[in-house]
C-alpha cells in the first residue's frame, strides 16, 4: 500500500525515537508536525529541518489536520494524552506508536478510542544509547526489524498502513505479532538483555576496570547506559513476561555455575556449542 504524500503526519514526543521517525518521514516528502513538552526540542527540530512545524503546547488545529499520528511517549503518558485530546482527532485518523510494551496499552487504548479512528500498534526494534532529538537519525530504522501488533479490532487497511510506515523508514523485516506474543518476545530479546547489562555494571564499582577491559566487555554492556525512567516503567508494565525470562536465565546461569564448580568441562563445552550455533542464526541473517 502506498501512502499519499499529501497526508499530514503528527509526531507526539520529539525525543530520540520521535525525532528519528520525523526525519525519516520528512525525507520521504511528508509534511511533519511535532509536539513536545519543552520548547528546546521543538526549536532544535525546526532549526535542523526535522519537522515542518512544531509546538511545545498542544495545538488542537494541528491534531485535527493529522492523518497519521505517531506516539513516542511513555505508555502511561500515551494513554493520558489520548484520553484528554482524542476529541480533536480527524475522523479516519490512523494512530500508531513506538512503545516497547503492548498488552498493557493496546487493549486499553482501543477501548477508550472513538469508533471513527484506529490505533494500530507498532514497535521498531532499534535504538541508541543516547536520547533526545539532537541525537535522532533516520538511519536507525534502516535494516531494522519492525513489528506490527494488531488485534481483532484493527482493519486490514490500518495494518497495511502501519506496515508501509515501516517500509518507508527502511525497515529490513516487518513482522506481525499479537500483543501477548510481542511482550513475551520483548521480555527476552530486549528487556532481559538490559537487565543483564545493568546487573553486570552493578556487580563492581572498580573504576580502574576501564583501563583493562576489551571489546567483549564493552559490547556486552553497551546497553547498560540506560534511560532509567523509561526502562523501569517498561520493566514493571511487562513484569510477568520479564520475570519468567529472568527465572529461566537464572536457572541456566546457575547450571553453568555448577558446571564450573564441579569441573564439568564437557557440560560447559556443550553449552558453548549450543551458544555458538544459536548465535549463528543472527549472523546468517
Amino acid at each position: 500500500m502506498e501512502i499519499s504524500k499529501d497526508k499530514n503526519i503528527l509526531i507526539v514526543g520529539l525525543g530520540l525515537m520521535g525525532g528519528s521517525f520525523a526525519k525519516g518521514m520528512r525525507n520521504q516528502g511528508f509534511h511533519v508536525c511535532g509536539f513536545a513538552r519543552r520548547k528546546e526540542p521543538i526549536e532544535f527540530a525546526l532549526a535542523n529541518g526535522i519537522i515542518d512545524e512544531g509546538y511545545s503546547e498542544v495545538n488542537t488545529d494541528a491534531i485535527s489536520r493529522a492523518d497519521i499520528l505517531v506516539f513516542a511517549l511513555y505508555p502511561k503518558a500515551f494513554l493520558e494524552w489520548m484520553d484528554k485530546y482524542q476529541q480533536y482527532l480527524k475522523p479516519g485518523a490512523i494512530i500508531t506508536d513506538v512503545t516497547g510494551v503492548k498488552s498493557c496499552i493496546v487493549y486499553d487504548m482501543q477501548a477508550i478510542l472513538r469508533d471513527d479512528v484506529e490505533f494500530i500498534a507498532a514497535h521498531p526494534m532499534c535504538g541508541r544509547e543516547v536520547y533526545g532529538v539532537e541525537n535522532s537519525t533516520e538511519k536507525m530504522f534502516i535494516g531494522a526489524n519492525y513489528i506490527v501488533v494488531p488485534t481483532d479490532k484493527n482493519t486490514e487497511n490500518g495494518i497495511e498502513i502501519c506496515k508501509e510506515l515501516g517500509r518507508l523508514l527502511g525497515a529490513g523485516k516487518i513482522s506481525v505479532l499479537s500483543p501477548e506474543e510481542h511482550d513475551e518476545m520483548i521480555g527476552f530479546v530486549s528487556q532481559l538483555t538490559h537487565c543483564i547489562a545493568v546487573a553486570l555494571m552493578n556487580s563492581s564499582d572498580n573504576h580502574n576496570l576501564v583501563n583493562y577491559t576489551g571489546d567483549s566487555f564493552r559490547d556486552l554492556t553497551r546497553i547498560a547506559r540506560i534511560n532509567e525512567n523509561m526502562w523501569s516503567e517498561l520493566f514493571l508494565l511487562n513484569k510477568e513476561a520479564l520475570i519468567k525470562q529472568m527465572d529461566t536465565f537464572i536457572d541456566v546461569f546457575k547450571n553453568m555455575r555448577d558446571m564450573v564448580q564441579n569441573d564439568d568441562r564437557e557440560g560447559l563445552c556443550d553449552m558453548m556449542r549450543i551458544s555458538t550455533e544459536r548465535r549463528g542464526w543472527f549472523d546468517n541473517k
